[in-house]
């Protein structure tokens, strides 16, 4: 049986860990050298535990958490795949870890040459004219496309209030229009899932400063309506905005620009291969068309005659910094990596190997779970729960009972136009054989609901915390242990 307890309770007196080599230079007071306010008035109870059963600790603690090393992570809508080890090898190189930002840029001519050869693959790939890789997030990224929007039409004279979100859209896209001091305005899906272009048209006037919009949709549908939605709303003077968080459904097959979008969303710890999760970092670069470049945040980064590298602040339109510094180096790093070993061919390959995932267990499932938007499924899908809904079972309850079966659970009750949604995202990381193990368990938890519905409304059983009082840790928030 495991040791379970917390490292506190595994503390001993006087037991080390760790062996500190005698004091070779003068002893200072830490009065004399912190301001007294900034020291404990008790030592700090940290536990005296030895060095095997530290590693032992946390190498358990690993294995509960569910990761992407460990098996299939199918979170539809936010891409999971698996992190080739040799983009962490690399980033971690002395040269790329241990520089610091404030170095003079001749010290680091190497990093800021992967970051300038970063920007232009994106840009190749999105087709579009001009980048930047400062936003730490897909969030972040959104929040800098909506402010340059705002500066756009301010450089116009215009003061337009309405940016169109779909309904299906993600919940970052109203946060942003709100945070950039815009109003949404919602535009319905019709009966094949997609936007509904004439309830679009009949919102798009002057005052509308532009379209958020996630290519593929979350329905994981392409919007083949795409040209005719970015011409009706280029023609009231709006912008099109893409949210990038489905690229790994077109790269390599199609391009952003060429669809009329203006302005795009990267996640690069999404679609080039650093997944998210447990809070970052992450890494949401935008790029625009030719006439937004004088709008990107500063610093800008630039390549002169001589081939060097440097950063300008000679933006005088900029909408200005968006954090210190120049954004997650190490992810950018690793997103260099992965593109730059998988090459064009290789991109085009892993999109369409991500659609053919995704239409394989679409079409083991279709039995067993009801698949409402089927048609045109690309890099995702959103099954309904409805029919086992019906048995008294909740896609809450499906989700948890893959957990027995070693899975992590995909996004459930999203979007919100599909009742009991589990979207679910395969990518194209994972082999067939992965796949029919995640059908069957879909599968064997449809028998169960069908002749035992307990079976699965109390799973997960055998995870090392069992079913949770959700509400409850929402309301009564206790994050802190204590002896």
């Amino acid at each position: 049986m495991s040791d379970s307890r917390v490292i506190f309770e595994k503390s001993v007196k006087d037991r080390m860990g760790i062996a500190i080599p005698k004091l070779d230079v003068p002893e200072i007071s830490l009065s004399d050298s912190i301001s007294p306010e900034l020291l404990r008035e008790t030592p700090a109870n940290l536990p005296e535990v030895s060095e095997p059963q530290v590693v032992r600790h946390y190498v358990n603690l690993s294995v509960k958490n569910h990761h992407v090393d460990k098996d299939l992570y199918p979170l539809g809508s936010c891409t999971m795949k698996y992190n080739p080890k040799i983009n962490d090898a690399l980033a971690s190189l002395p040269g790329f870890a241990n520089i610091h930002p404030h170095q003079p840029v001749e010290n680091v001519q190497g990093a800021l040459h992967i970051m300038y050869e970063l920007e232009q693959m994106l840009l190749k790939i999105t087709g579009m004219s001009a980048a930047t890789l400062q936003p730490s997030a897909g969030s972040q990224g959104e929040f800098a496309g909506i402010l340059i929007m705002k500066k756009y039409h301010e450089q116009n004279c215009e003061n337009r209030k309405y940016i169109i979100i779909p309904e299906t859209a993600h919940g970052t896209n109203p946060a942003s229009v709100s945070l950039g001091g815009f109003k949404a305005r919602e535009v319905k899906s019709d009966n094949r899932g997609r936007v509904d272009f004439e309830d679009l048209k009949s919102k798009l006037d002057d005052e509308v400063a532009g379209m958020m919009l996630t290519q593929p949709n979350t329905l994981g549908l392409f919007e083949n309506q795409i040209e005719a939605i970015s011409e009706e709303v280029h023609k009231v003077g709006a912008l099109m905005y893409m949210d990038g968080a489905n690229m790994n459904a077109v790269v390599g097959l199609c391009k952003p620009a060429e669809m009329g979008f203006d302005i795009i969303h990267i996640n690069l710890h999404k679609t080039f291969s650093t997944p998210h999760g447990g809070g970052g970092p992450g890494a949401g670069p935008i790029a625009v068309v030719e006439k937004l470049a004088p709008f990107l945040p500063i610093p800008k980064l630039i390549k002169d005659d001589n081939g060097k590298f440097n950063w300008t602040s000679d933006l005088p339109d900029s909408i200005g910094r968006l954090h210190s510094f120049f954004g997650n180096f190490g992810i950018l790093v690793r997103a260099y990596v992965y593109i730059k070993m998988l090459g064009d061919s290789g991109l085009k390959s892993m999109t369409r190997v991500a659609i053919i995932n995704a239409n394989y267990l679409k079409n083991k499932l279709k039995d067993a779970y009801k698949i409402p938007f089927a048609e045109g499924t690309l890099h995702e899908f959103v099954a309904s729960g409805v029919l086992q809904k019906a048995k008294g079972v909740k896609a809450l309850d499906i989700a948890k009972a893959l957990l027995d079966y070693g899975f992590y659970a995909p996004t459930i009750y999203f979007p919100n136009n599909v009742p009991e949604a589990m979207m679910i995202e395969p990518t194209e990381s994972e082999t067939k054989e992965t796949l029919d193990r995640f059908v069957s368990a879909l599968l064997e938890i449809n028998e169960k609901i069908n002749s035992d519905p307990d079976l699965v409304r109390d799973a997960p059983m055998t995870t090392p915390v069992i079913r949770l009082d959700e509400t409850k840790a929402n309301r009564e928030l206790d994050l802190r242990w204590t002896p």
